[in-house]
């Protein structure tokens, strides 16, 4: 099937009056977005001359859950043009390596990208914690994944705490990472897998640039 492309204007509506109406989880689920084929964001949806300056002013609180260890998360990290020093660091506490257990300042910018496509939909109705399945990767623990065949590369972005691998449960990674791709600020691969949780995708703060994995 041919892909649409609708304006802003028609995807926001969209989204919106399923909202309203109580019909948003099937047209995440299993109708359009799940689909991603009739309806898609414009590639521009985040240029911030399309979206307005509340969206970007509001406290960021940021849902995560970490399928690997158990832990979740709900904080507000930023609030007022001021980073929370204290909830940067359970973020970056729940991104570590969980295998080695290693720590790493990440970039702030890869933490708002997470924060900014959980709170775009959720102000259309959908509302769902990121799930991360990967975030910062020890040089030990990239490695071990290269040898066991997974997808990594050498000179991963992990290694340096500007990538994550996510999903949100119930959108398809498809129209999440176009809805990343919008944001401009880095890589995005598209990692579709067949299952009850679908794929997910990876995002970076390297060279604007996308892939399929």
């Amino acid at each position: 099937m041919a892909m649409h492309k609708f304006d802003r204007r028609s995807f926001i509506r969209a989204v919106s009056t399923l909202a309203v109406i109580g019909s948003v989880d099937t047209f995440l689920n299993r109708g359009v977005l799940a689909a991603g084929s009739d309806l898609v964001p414009p590639p521009d949806l985040f240029d911030p001359g399309l979206v307005d300056l509340t969206f970007w002013l509001q406290p960021r609180t940021l849902e995560m859950v970490r399928p690997q260890s158990g832990e979740r998360l709900n904080i507000t990290y930023w609030k007022d043009g001021h980073l929370n020093p204290i909830a940067y660091e359970q973020i970056c506490g729940l991104l570590r390596d969980v295998q080695a257990n290693q720590i790493f300042r990440m970039d702030t910018q890869i933490i708002d990208t997470l924060w900014a496509a959980q709170a775009f939909v959720r102000r259309y109705g959908f509302s769902a914690p990121v799930e991360i399945t990967s975030g910062y990767r020890s040089p030990k623990t990239n490695s071990r994944l290269i040898e066991a065949g997974l997808p990594a590369a050498r000179n991963s972005l992990h290694l340096k705490g500007q990538a994550v691998d996510f999903r949100l449960p119930g959108l398809h990674p498809k129209v999440l990472g176009e809805l990343v791709e919008g944001f401009r600020t880095g890589g995005v691969g598209f990692y579709f897998r067949v299952g009850s949780k679908g794929g997910w995708i990876h995002a970076d703060t390297g060279p604007e640039r996308k892939w399929r994995g």
